[in-house]
């Protein structure tokens, strides 16, 4: 996209603070917390675990080293982020990163056993309540077009499209 990304002039939510405990669509409890860099190690077993399948956009990566290193790059103190654990392990994790225009890019990754059961939903509606109890303002997120599951998640929690060049789509979603 070239030029200023645009936002949305009507504020999206209240959404949830973390953090959270709920049930999934499959009748699991599923708590959803503030990351913590003592997460690193359950993260780290998160991303081991997931499938070439469920990446996307190159991320995440997929041996050790280089996750390493991503999470040295995501669990920054600019950076703020989610995870959601079932039963002690690493199930979901979305994330803000901070860009270079005063937003933050939103990023998720769910396990394949646990997708389809509303955790997704759970964690960025809990991510953007985080959000707002830090007073980030403007949140925004890339998308293959064809991730209809996707699409429908971001714009059931108020993101709009703003930008469909190529495969990817971009959408926005403004907090305050």
């Amino acid at each position: 996209m070239t030029g200023e990304r645009i936002y949305p002039e009507a504020v999206s939510g209240p959404f949830p603070d973390p953090p959270r405990t709920t049930t999934d669509g499959e009748g699991r409890s599923i708590t959803i917390d503030v990351v913590d860099p003592s997460d690193r190690t359950l993260l780290l077993e998160m991303y081991r675990e997931f499938n070439p399948e469920d990446r996307a956009q190159g991320i995440p990566p997929i041996d050790d080293h280089a996750i390493e290193r991503w999470l040295d790059n995501v669990i920054e103190e600019d950076c703020y982020g989610v995870l959601a654990r079932h039963d002690g392990d690493a199930v979901g994790h979305a994330m803000l990163v901070p860009d270079e225009q005063d937003a933050h890019e939103l990023a998720i990754f769910v396990l394949g056993r646990y997708q389809s059961a509303g955790i997704g939903t759970m964690l960025v509606r809990t991510l953007l309540g985080h959000a707002q109890d830090i007073g980030l303002d403007r949140v925004w997120l890339t998308v293959e077009r064809w991730n209809d599951a996707a699409i429908a998640l971001y714009k059931k929690v108020g993101f709009e499209v703003c930008s469909s060049e190529s495969f990817e789509m971009e959408m926005s979603i403004r907090l305050h």
